[in-house]
């Protein structure tokens, strides 16, 4: 059982706290930290965990640490996942893998450089949902994939969220923060992406937060939120992605692909379920698939169990650092074609791994 630490026990901890002691077998807490003590003891007391770290420091030195899990903030990201591997640790880190492509390039070449591993969410795409349409796709249900289009729309954060400044800053933005969760997807069923254009705007300078606990705030905008991107697929399939946190939106996630045989509506990558709906060029409506594969509830931590998995069998990790690298090289590269006005080409090597396989029982992975 390969044992994990917490660098970060911030609002999406929960979820990964609870799976881990209540679904993954195979995955324990060795123990958490986080800036604000406060946060790692009520962490503890509800979940049972022994250890709080005085810091990230204490915790890599920890020998029991098998993974350093990095849920700090996106900017965050970058010196704690170097620091966690230079001091030998395999490491996990939410998206983005860094705020910027060179911060993920050099991540990745410590990781290779030591025989670590790196890698992150998200996961859903190892989820019930995505996993299915990969079926399909892979047993050529739509045809050959010629195109896909991915729509994440919604008014931002500052409404509902407690503390959304960082949401706008350097390493936020709408597809930095939510782009990860369409691309990887994308990427999982059409392949490697091999150049993008893009065009993005700042639509509103200054933000008001009227969340209860900063209400009345301002916010300074230092990111576009209202982006869009084409994506040259190196299998000759075009695609777009739109993300904004600019519009109101009654339908704000979904995500297709376009087959010459039919149209793949696949569920929203933000969730790890359904609904999988299929249209053939034979019919006149969708029919909804029924899902293949196990994980269709809030299954984070998913990731981060497949990691430990690989770690003990050594097969290939799924949710690796070739993914994550090759996603942020995407969005980034979306950003430099936005400002720069010109095509540009993807460099970094990516393949889909493995399709997951049904388990036995929820929890413990092939």
């Amino acid at each position: 059982m390969k044992k994990i630490g917490f660098v970060g026990v911030g609002d999406i901890s929960g979820i990964y706290l609870k799976n881990i002691t209540e679904t993954f077998g195979e995955i324990s807490i060795a123990g958490i930290c986080d800036l604000v003590r406060e946060k790692a003891e009520r962490a503890a007391k509800k979940y049972n965990i022994k250890k709080i770290y005085n810091d990230m420091h204490e915790l890599f030195a920890d020998p029991e640490v098998d993974i350093v899990l990095n849920i700090t903030r996106p900017y965050e990201h970058f010196g704690v996942s170097k620091a966690a591997l230079e001091a030998g640790k395999n490491v996990y880190s939410e998206k983005p893998l860094a705020a910027t492509l060179e911060e993920g390039r050099i991540l990745k070449k410590i990781a290779d450089e030591k025989g670590l591993l790196l890698g992150g969410a998200p996961d859903t795409f190892l989820g019930a949902g995505i996993q299915t349409c990969r079926k399909l796709i892979d047993d050529g249900f739509i045809g050959s994939p010629v195109g896909a289009a991915a729509f994440m729309i919604c008014r931002g954060h500052e409404s509902w969220h407690p503390d959304p400044e960082f949401y706008y800053k350097h390493g936020g933005g709408p597809m930095f923060d939510m782009g990860p969760y369409y691309l990887t997807a994308l990427i999982n069923l059409m392949g490697p992406v091999g150049a993008v254009m893009g065009m993005s705007k700042i639509s509103y300078p200054e933000r008001l937060i009227t969340s209860e606990r900063l209400n009345g705030t301002s916010i300074t905008v230092e990111v576009p939120t209202y982006i869009t991107g084409i994506l040259q697929f190196k299998s000759g399939a075009v695609g777009t992605i739109f993300t904004t946190f600019d519009v109101k939106h009654t339908q704000g996630a979904r995500l297709e692909v376009y087959g010459s045989k039919g149209t793949l509506s696949v569920p929203d990558p933000n969730g790890f379920g359904g609904p999988v709906s299929l249209l053939r060029l034979e019919e006149k409506e969708y029919k909804e698939m029924p899902l293949c594969f196990g994980y269709s509830d809030n299954s984070r931590a998913l990731g981060l169990a497949d990691m430990a998995k690989a770690m003990e069998s050594g097969r290939r990790f799924r949710a690796n650092s070739r993914q994550t690298l090759h996603v942020l090289e995407i969005m980034s590269a979306i950003e430099t074609s936005s400002r720069e006005g010109r095509l540009v080409e993807i460099e970094s090597e990516y393949e889909p791994e493995a399709p997951m396989i049904s388990p036995d029982r929820l929890g413990y992975l092939d």
